[in-house]
């Protein structure tokens, strides 16, 4: 699995013109599902998304985390994530989980992030969705459970 988390002020999620989910501030997640995930890469993304210290202290370094500084959590389904550009000038997604997987796991990680008490806001999977936020540092991090895991899949 990958994830991108940006650190927001503000982060809002739009389906056919309407609102579908809205934090203040908080983690962005755009989460991506690789076809050989489950539940281990799945609850290793979440522990560890959910846990980044990326807000700043009263000595201006990151050391604080989203119970902390009383965070939300705005998490979409992004398949892009698994686009692959070494050939050509378009993006391959084969690299994507399949759908259904890619549905599961993303209902999966929405159920962790609430289990662990960040209960998100969040898009629909497969939609068309426009995304906005207003990134704070700007700071982005990047995750993969292929860097994050000592055990293999599944």
């Amino acid at each position: 699995m990958r994830a991108v988390v940006t650190r927001v002020s503000s982060a809002s999620v739009t389906i056919d013109g309407q609102v579908v989910g809205r934090i203040g501030k908080g983690f962005l997640i755009l989460l991506g599902v690789g076809p050989e995930d489950g539940e281990a890469q799945c609850r290793r993304l979440a522990e560890k998304a959910l846990g980044l210290r990326i807000f700043t202290d009263e000595n201006d370094k990151m050391n604080l985390g989203l119970e902390q500084v009383g965070g939300q959590v705005l998490v979409v389904s992004q398949f892009t994530l698994y686009g692959n550009c070494r050939k050509g000038r378009r993006p391959s997604f084969v690299e994507a989980a399949p759908p259904q997987l890619g549905e599961a796991m993303y209902e999966r990680f929405l159920g962790l992030c609430e289990e662990m008490g960040f209960p998100p806001q969040h898009g629909q999977f497969g939609a068309d969705m426009k995304v906005e936020s207003v990134n704070d540092g700007p700071v982005t991090i990047l995750l993969d459970t292929d860097q994050l895991m000592d055990t293999p899949r599944r």
